[in-house]
This record gives C-alpha cells, sequence and structure tokens, in this order.
C-alpha cells in the first residue's frame, strides 16, 4: 500500500512586536521630561536618587537619562579628584547642559538687551545701575510676602523662597550643608540668562535681594549666565547682620547683601 503523504507542520511563527502608541510615545516623552526636570533642579544627582524621586525602576531612569544626555540636555559632572581614592568607581552624577537652559538667544532676549544698551548709551552707567536697583526692589516686593509667613528660621525661609522661585521658573531648591552649617539655594534655570551674561548687574541685584530677604549674608558661587549648569548661593543657617562689600560681576565667594551704611568693624574683618 502507498504511504500515506506526511503533513508537515509549519512551526508557529513569532508574532511581530507591536509598535509603539502614541499613548505609549506621549508617556515616554512626559517621564523623560519630568526626569530632565529634575536633574534641572537637583542636580548634579544620581541615577538611584532619580528613580526613588520619580518611582521608576533604576533601569528605566538610566534609559531616559542616556536619551537626554545623547540630546545634549544633560551631562555628566566629573567627579572630584577625592572620589577616585576608595574603591571602584563612583557613580555618575547628572546636571542640567546648555541646551536644557534654552541657550539658544530668542527675539526676546535680543530686544532686551538691545535695550539696555541703548539705555546705557543716552543716559549713562547710572541709569543701569539704577535699573538694576529697581529690579532688585521689586524682586524683595513679589518675594517678601512668602518669606516673611515662614518665619524667622532660616532654613524655613530658604525653602520658602526656593519654592516662590520655582513657581516662577527658576526650577529653584534649598539643600542643607550640615557639615558647614549653612543652606545652598540652587536655581537650576534662568529665565533672563541671556541678558545677564551681558548685563551682570542683573545678577547683583538679584543676590542682593535674597539677602535682604533672607536677613543675613549670601554669597553667589555661580551663576548659569557665566557657563555653570546652576545659579549657586551660599546661605549661613544662622542670621548675622547683612554687611557691605565691594561688588564684583560674577566673581565667586564674594559676600552680597544689602546697601545699609558700611560697618567700619565689620568691613575690615569681613
Amino acid at each position: 500500500m502507498p504511504t500515506p503523504a506526511t503533513a508537515h507542520v509549519s512551526a508557529p511563527q513569532p508574532m511581530p512586536a507591536a509598535a509603539p502608541t502614541h499613548l505609549e510615545h506621549d508617556h515616554d516623552a512626559s517621564t523623560r521630561e519630568r526626569v530632565r526636570d529634575l536633574v534641572l533642579q537637583r542636580g548634579p544627582i544620581e541615577a538611584a536618587r532619580l528613580a526613588d524621586l520619580l518611582d521608576l525602576t533604576p533601569a528605566g531612569v538610566r534609559r531616559h537619562l542616556g536619551a537626554l544626555e545623547a540630546s545634549g540636555q544633560i551631562a555628566v559632572q566629573a567627579p572630584p579628584a577625592s572620589a577616585h581614592r576608595g574603591r571602584g568607581r563612583p557613580p555618575k552624577r547628572y546636571v542640567a547642559a546648555l541646551a536644557a537652559h534654552d541657550a539658544r538667544p530668542d527675539a526676546s532676549s535680543d530686544l532686551a538687551a538691545d535695550l539696555l544698551r541703548y539705555l546705557t548709551v543716552v543716559a549713562g552707567p547710572d541709569a543701569l545701575d539704577r535699573f538694576a536697583d529697581q529690579r532688585e526692589a521689586e524682586l524683595e516686593r513679589r518675594y517678601a510676602p512668602i518669606v516673611e509667613a515662614a518665619g524667622h528660621d532660616v532654613d524655613a525661609r530658604t525653602r520658602a523662597l526656593a519654592a516662590a522661585l520655582t513657581d516662577d521658573g527658576y526650577a529653584a531648591s534649598s539643600r542643607p550643608l550640615p557639615s558647614l552649617l549653612a543652606l545652598q539655594l540652587c536655581q537650576g534655570h534662568c529665565p533672563v540668562q541671556q541678558v545677564a551674561a551681558q548685563f551682570p548687574q542683573l545678577c547683583e541685584a538679584e543676590t542682593r535681594a535674597f539677602a535682604r530677604l533672607l536677613g543675613t549674608h549670601v554669597q553667589r558661587l555661580a551663576t548659569i549666565a557665566s557657563g555653570h549648569h546652576a545659579c549657586t548661593t551660599h546661605v549661613p543657617a544662622t542670621t548675622a547682620p547683612p554687611a557691605v562689600l565691594p561688588h564684583v560681576p560674577d566673581a565667586p565667594g564674594r559676600t552680597v547683601s544689602s546697601r545699609r551704611p558700611p560697618d567700619p568693624v565689620r568691613e575690615g574683618t569681613a
């Protein structure tokens, strides 16, 4: 008898992976924006800390960090020399790159800078100083009610100021420095960075306003306008009467405060 033909049954083919839906794309983009915003606000920051804050897996956070780094929005901060003394490699710490600060000048930044240059030409350099003084007073008026509501504690006042600055687009945070009995007020974004890069009087006015609002000496350590990843201000945790010191444009480590008459004793010891 003829042998019946054997039917050949092909093995089931794997189903092609479904293409990501628009919803998944939107969710991915939203999560990436949250990662970027936290790096902007809290950098330098490690992937593990970001995962904790966002309730994500470390692998998921690292995927977003890789994409943000590839697009030039964030960068890995170089570790300090002391970090190489221990065993193993120190964890990567991420900071905002220039692209995250919208570093390209826009039309409004160009116009503002042109207006300030014109003001200096037609009214002299003193007019620019008076404009900076007016901005200082406006900052004080805007934030004084919020800071005063926080009470007399410098830590609470600094946190209140950071929250108010964040509401205004500065991505600010307050960080304790227990070993120095001090705080750091960090601003991860500066809406006027392009203009401030050309007119550092704006940074000085802001720093003086912070000193008066917090009621203590402050030291501006770094600014986005000068190329750093954040504006960083050192705030002593104990209140001290402000003293007047010379203003040097964008000089890291200088103490800045209100424009009260100089105290010869403090001037000699500052």
